[in-house]
């Protein structure tokens, strides 16, 4: 019987606490020329927060730069279009937002897409969605932003990735160079129609150890205050083949995460439980094992407790909550502590030949996995060398970390 193992109380789920609320806000935007201050004072952003995180994106938006002039309800969105915004902005505000299901003729080629647009040739989106996903009291900011590329031929598959080339040059006077993002989004799309990409997208935030000020991401800035409604967002790809879902629907998926590197899982889960299309059914096993730092980091924390209530038998959920959560010994819990704790049963379902394990996350979070994997299979009489070794071979074993 799957479900979800190692929660943490949260008011998460209370549905005051989910309700949406769009922030007017002046003094945000800016053209990229100097990567440290990206944000200027520059028109109006229309901002979607969820309730529980509204005074988190207050103290955000005010060390921006930006201010505040208006708050209300999403669902009062069509008085922000009477106002100026158009409706397709406005009804992409909320996180929520319907669409007609549509099949779209790039569904049919079922190759695996690669660099479909490149860094000269750039498909130009728009940007119709941005929301935070870290609640009050997490630990720094995490957005879901997602494109319109209904224009265009770019198409993907889970587990690949785009380029986001940002506005504005470097310090030497150059453009700047492509960020690559895992899609967090179905090859249909949030709004199952196939015109959209999604993205998760952390705020790159650190102190420069020279002059202690705050350095901003170039690029994760960029994306995490990027207005609804903006065009010409430079977009390439798609890349990457090593992350890719298995055909096989009866396949045991066990995925390990931390952070942001939940977003190809994000797309993996939508696919089995959430979408169900003629074109696949799953029916086998899934296992998540989510590394985060704090309850209110457990992104899209909802929509995976809900597809573990209603697929109980097909889908196991744990969380790894390091400054919460204690192991027996009185240690911090990672995503390691984890892999050792459900040793027995993580090794027999990876002997097993149609298992696939996937690992995303920051590139820290490989080697102590690697080392638990090694010395939990030397208790079992196993050599996990040679193991990864052939399950590489066999493509089960998939790591994308950076």
């Amino acid at each position: 019987m799957y479900g979800i193992t190692s929660t943490a109380n949260s008011t998460g789920n209370q549905s005051y606490a989910n309700r949406l609320f769009i922030y007017e806000v002046v003094g945000l935007g800016g053209d990229g020329r100097n990567e440290n201050a990206l944000v200027r004072k520059s028109g109006t952003t229309f901002i979607t927060v969820p309730y529980a995180r509204m005074n988190q994106e207050m103290q955000r938006i005010t060390k921006l730069g930006g201010k505040i002039v208006s708050i209300r309800p999403a669902e009062d969105a069509a008085q922000i279009v009477s106002e100026g915004q158009s409706s397709a902005q406005a009804s992409a505000q909320s996180p929520m937002a319907s669409s007609t299901k549509i099949v779209h003729p790039k569904t049919t080629d079922t190759s695996v897409p690669v660099n479909i647009y490149r860094p000269k040739t750039p498909f130009l989106g728009k940007c119709i969605e941005n929301y935070e996903l870290v609640d009050e009291g997490g630990s720094g900011t995490v957005r879901h932003v997602t494109f319109d590329i209904s224009e265009g031929d770019l198409r993907y598959l889970e587990g690949q990735s785009i380029g986001i080339i940002p506005p504005g040059e470097d310090k030497n006077g150059k453009p700047h160079k492509l960020r690559l993002y895992s899609i967090a989004s179905t090859r249909h799309g949030d709004m199952e129609d196939n015109k959209t990409v999604s993205l998760c997208v952390r705020q790159l935030e650190y102190q420069d150890p020279e002059s202690g000020e705050t350095v901003y991401g170039v690029c994760s800035t960029y994306l995490c205050n990027l207005p609804v409604g903006t065009d010409d967002v430079k977009i390439t790809g798609p890349v990457g083949k090593e992350m890719l879902l298995p055909d096989d629907e009866d396949a045991t998926v066990i995925m390990l995460a931390t952070g942001t590197g939940i977003a190809p899982f994000r797309a993996f889960l939508w696919r089995m439980f959430k979408e169900q299309h003629e074109d696949y059914k799953f029916k086998g096993k899934a296992w998540l094992i989510f590394g985060v730092p704090y309850t209110a980091n457990i992104l899209y924390k909802d929509d995976f407790e809900k597809m573990a209530a209603e697929n109980p038998d097909n889908f196991r959920l744990t969380y790894a909550i390091s400054r919460e959560q204690k192991t027996a010994d009185g240690g911090k819990v990672y995503v390691q502590s984890r892999v050792s704790e459900y040793a027995d049963e993580l090794f027999e379902m990876i002997q097993k030949p149609n298992t696939h394990v996937y690992m995303c996350g920051l590139k820290g979070m490989q080697p102590p996995i690697d080392e638990t994997f090694t010395a939990e299979a030397e208790k079992r009489g196993l050599n996990w060398e040679e193991m990864r070794r052939s399950m590489k071979k066999e493509h089960r074993w998939h790591v994308e970390v950076y």
